[in-house]
């Protein structure tokens, strides 16, 4: 048991990845505090319009989709750890301002709506910069392991982070989870400081001056070239834009269709971020390269509970659908992006993990508001089962094409009931 524990932690061992981990779960906690609460505050300020909450998301997204690109090239070029320093004061300065806001009573509307695009930057900027760091944190051989415990910490934040919100709203209403939001950004501000950069697993990058000439269309071609990185890309882009929008259908879901409270809206999403807990630590113990039939394999069985979520008819039945979809919705996110990592060269990696983040998060802006849309015409059920449909048939399209890419054949077969003998010795 302890040998178990030890390896699916191993990367814990180093201390700058240490650093960028705690760092990371304090903050994280902080902003999925401030998730629930900007939803909660957004349908108070509209009226409970779904659609509302679809723009809000539309521009917390937007730069995601415009820049980070942008920010691949700068992560290829520059000193990722002072790009996160950067990047996060920002994010800090961003929520001491809307913190302010909300306890004095002054924020509007469209505050909250400039809040959302204002962070969109700075996630724009750090995402793609986070994402390639790693590598460098703990290098090639933990990189898998370094990975999956990056999805545990997120998935960690996103369940105690939407707990604590929904007492937290409950009891003294939405400012105080804004302020707590901000003084747990500075978290990363002192872990990067904190690391030592002699540390770092810099050897495999090229020489200053190649750096310098890296451009995006470089890494455009250099993916577009690799079938295994396009594929994984192409899936993920049309589930993000039509499944992963959770932070807006679930807080619909539970407002106006169960009329929960605040208490018990932060529920659906600790219930989808135990379930996407479980299947981030399912996946530390992996040393390789994720074949193409796990992440497609874990796609299917995110689409298919993500729909049956859509259609259930009890509030305690989502609750307990959200468990196994958040299982394979980060074990087929994660796959994925391993799947693209470890097949990158690191002279790309900033470049193409900034195209992994815009297929990733930077399709909200096209879906959300259509979600938003669908949620409030059709209701917020059907936003969730529409999706996951459309997520299942694309996975089934993609799956075709790798079997007649491959010429690989899908074989089933029903396995013969056991058969039990008593003899004398069992008597």
């Amino acid at each position: 048991m302890h040998s178990k524990l030890s390896t699916m932690f191993q990367s814990l061992q180093v201390r700058n990845y240490r650093l960028f981990a705690s760092g990371q779960l304090i903050k994280l906690i902080g902003v999925w505090m401030m998730f629930i609460a900007q939803d909660w505050l957004v349908l108070e300020l509209s009226d409970n319009s779904a659609t509302a909450l679809g723009v809000v998301t539309a521009l917390q997204f937007t730069p995601v989709l415009l820049l980070t690109l942008l920010s691949g090239r700068l992560a290829d070029r520059y000193d990722k750890r002072m790009l996160l320093f950067v990047a996060n004061a920002f994010w800090t300065v961003l929520a001491l301002a809307m913190a302010l806001l909300v306890i004095t009573g002054l924020v509007q509307l469209w505050h909250v709506f400039a809040f959302a695009a204002l962070l969109g930057v700075a996630n724009a900027v750090e995402t793609p910069v986070r994402q390639a760091f790693v590598s460098e944190l703990v290098g090639t051989p933990l990189l898998p392991n370094a990975l999956s415990l990056n999805a545990a910490v997120f998935n960690s934040a996103r369940i105690v982070g939407p707990a604590v919100a929904g007492l937290a709203i409950a009891a003294f209403d939405v400012g105080p989870v804004f302020l707590v939001t901000a003084l747990s950004s500075i978290a990363p501000l002192v872990t990067v400081i904190r690391m030592r950069p002699a540390e770092l697993h810099r050897e495999a990058l090229p020489p200053r001056d190649e750096r310098a000439s890296a451009k995006v269309v470089d890494g455009l071609r250099y993916v577009w070239r690799r079938p295994d990185l396009l594929l994984p890309m192409a899936v993920m882009s049309v589930i993000g834009m039509s499944l992963f929008n959770f932070q807006l259908t679930l807080a619909a879901l539970a407002k106006t269709v169960f009329k929960t409270g605040a208490a018990s809206f932060g529920l659906f999403s600790t219930a989808l971020a135990v379930g996407a807990l479980v299947g981030a630590l399912a996946g530390t113990g992996r040393r390789s390269r994720p074949s193409v039939w796990l992440v497609l394999g874990a796609g299917v069985g995110c689409a298919s509970f993500g729909t049956l979520v859509g259609l259930a008819p009890a509030y305690w039945m989502v609750v307990t659908l959200l468990l196994p979809t958040g299982f394979f919705m980060v074990f087929f996110a994660q796959a994925a992006n391993q799947r693209v990592q470890l097949g990158t060269d690191a002279a790309f990696r900033g470049r193409v993990m900034a195209l992994w983040v815009l297929v990733f998060l930077g399709t909200n802006p096209v879906g959300a508001p259509l979600i938003g849309w669908v949620a409030e015409t059709y209701g917020a059920g059907a936003s969730i089962w529409i999706g996951g449909l459309i997520s299942l048939a694309t996975i089934l399209i993609a799956l075709t094409w790798q079997l007649r890419r491959s010429g690989a054949r899908l074989r089933f077969r029903i396995l013969p009931m056991p058969r039990f003998y008593v003899t004398s010795a069992d008597c």
